[in-house]
């Protein structure tokens, strides 16, 4: 039987998801609940109903989420090749959170391997060690969220604890792996100076991580809260100001810890 998973989206032409144009594969599920994440139609794992908004005729739902198997990922992004080949791109596993399904992700990323195409992991690092072990080889580029340094808020702010992201990013850092942090700057909820300095303290103990993008907080996903009727507790925040951010880049250069303002 084939191996089959469920994804929410498939991108092309990506250029923020790692080196060169990408393909962006968003698989659809995660154990996490950022109350500041832009993509709520990736967390249920299910494929399920979102109606359309507006004062059109058709307010019939769309279906997001779709069951696919490997192979018909592989020839959705067999036709990107081209693009691989002449900008050093390749092929990003987003969501939700591609760890969710383990399995399923093994399977594109060896074969992506065995095409000789660059690959990425976006993950929030939330999954047992054994998993981020099985498909370590395979994965060329980590890019790896680090949100919150203490436990207490990280279980407020998204509904789990920390502990077992900090030691698969470790196990990473450990291995050698290529790892990117991706920070994302929250007004009032990441960005205090002592979680700041905490995830700097982290960041510098553990070889190898010397990478951040900051992925500053934005309200483009809002629209999909209102059509999956999910409560969006981020709707009157404002995004970081721009002097917020230089402060940001600074801090963690002077630190010796390259960063860029991701999008």
């Amino acid at each position: 039987m084939a191996m089959t998973g469920t994804l929410f989206s498939i991108k092309r032409y990506t250029v923020h998801d790692g080196p060169g144009i990408r393909i962006t594969v968003f698989f659809k599920g995660c154990p996490m609940r950022c109350w500041w994440c832009h993509n709520p139609e990736g967390l249920d794992p299910s494929p399920q109903p979102m109606p359309r908004l507006g004062q059109s005729a058709d307010r019939t739902a769309e279906t997001v989420g779709t069951a696919v198997t490997v192979d018909e990922v592989m020839v959705e992004i067999d036709k990107e090749r081209i693009f691989f080949e002449e900008s050093g791109g390749g092929v990003t596993f987003s969501g939700g959170e591609p760890l969710m399904q383990p399995e399923f992700l093994a399977g594109l990323l060896e074969r992506c391997k065995a095409r000789d195409y660059h690959t990425a992991v976006d993950t929030c690092g939330y999954a047992p060690p054994a998993v981020v072990d099985r498909i370590s080889a395979s994965t060329d580029l980590f890019l790896f969220d680090l949100k919150l340094m203490d436990d207490a808020a990280h279980v407020r702010y998204t509904g789990v604890s920390n502990k077992p992201v900090l030691e698969n990013l470790g196990r990473l850092a450990a291995c050698g792996r290529n790892v990117v942090v991706r920070f994302p700057v929250v007004p009032g909820i990441t960005d205090s100076p002592a979680n700041v300095s905490a995830l700097i303290a982290f960041m510098t103990s553990q070889p190898g991580l010397r990478q951040v993008s900051l992925l500053p907080f934005h309200h483009i996903g809002d629209a999909k809260y209102q059509r999956l009727g999910i409560e969006n507790r981020m709707a009157g925040a404002a995004p970081p100001a721009d002097a917020a951010l230089d402060a940001l880049l600074t801090q963690f250069e002077r630190n010796a810890i390259h960063a860029t303002i991701g999008a």
